[in-house]
């Protein structure tokens, strides 16, 4: 069944606000799972509904590794979300995804170790499939609009998720890139398994910053050093965002990962802890009611 767009935003390092929203509002939505990063900006871009949310709250208050990822994909569920397109700032493992250039990710090795990562716990055992953890179609999209403003573009990217927030040593990110990884960040994982917990699309555009510690005779990633291509990188993050935006078709088609919890749930509805059903009535709210869940 076609229903309209709703895109949610997760803004990452350097992104903390877009432009060009009508009827903006900041929005804090309580979830069962504790606060979000932030409040969410809430309005429209050319008649289509958006929510923007900075991960790492504006000012960049939280540390990748307390960031409180169940509570801000929830959050974004509850301000109507029907797809996600996610920013953030990455190191690059390849020589040819420059400092300054946009890579769309395709896959993840999720390498965190601290991180609450399910909505699915004891008395809901839920197991999606993440083979490919992102949306073709969104992914498609945000290439093109990468593109569409000029912007350099890598695709099919593999993105290693570590926890931080220290830099990699020389040695991880040499493993890294003997893994396949092709960009690394702190924060993808497990925000893209518990959007696809959530059924909601999800699409990550990576904006390198600097390349990782692995090239001979170069000095080690500073802070500085990311700030100023982060700064660089953000005016056309915006606009990626609004061009993405403005691109969209006009009805959004039904996608498989609406409905992936149709065949993920386990745990027979007479076994299933009431408590745990109540925090999921909005990331499992459509799939219990097909179900018919007690």
């Amino acid at each position: 069944m076609a229903k309209n767009w709703c895109i949610g935003i997760i803004g990452g390092s350097g992104l903390y606000n877009i432009a060009g929203i009508e009827d903006e509002q900041w929005l804090m939505i309580d979830t069962p799972w504790g606060e979000p990063s932030d409040e969410i900006l809430c309005g429209t871009i050319g008649g289509v509904k958006v929510r923007f949310l900075p991960r790492h709250g504006r000012g960049h208050p939280i540390s990748p590794g307390e960031l409180n990822a169940r509570a801000n994909i929830d959050a974004l569920k509850r301000a109507g979300c029907t797809d996600i397109l996610a920013i953030s700032a990455v190191g690059s493992l390849r020589e040819e995804i420059e400092p300054g250039r946009f890579a769309v990710v395709e896959q993840f090795i999720d390498n965190t170790k601290h991180r609450a990562s399910t909505f699915y716990t004891s008395g809901m055992v839920t197991h999606v499939s993440m083979a490919d953890p992102v949306c073709p179609r969104l992914s498609e999209m945000a290439a093109k609009a990468i593109t569409g403003c000029k912007g350099k573009l890598a695709t099919g990217a593999t993105y290693l998720a570590m926890e931080g927030p220290q830099f990699s040593t020389r040695a991880e990110s040499h493993m890294y890139r003997a893994w396949g990884a092709d960009v690394i960040g702190m924060t993808a994982m497990p925000e893209a398994k518990l959007a696809r917990e959530a059924e909601l699309p999800y699409a990550l555009v990576g904006m390198a910053t600097d390349y990782d510690c692995w090239r001979e005779g170069e000095d080690a990633v500073e802070v500085a050093q990311v700030i100023a291509q982060m700064n660089e990188n953000s005016q056309l993050a915006r606009d990626v965002v609004l061009k993405f935006i403005e691109n969209l078709p006009k009805t959004r088609r039904a996608s498989p990962l609406d409905t992936v919890l149709d065949n993920a749930i386990i745990t027979a509805p007479d076994e299933r802890d009431p408590a745990l059903l109540a925090k999921l009535d909005a990331v499992a709210g459509r799939a219990l009611k097909a179900k018919g869940s007690k």
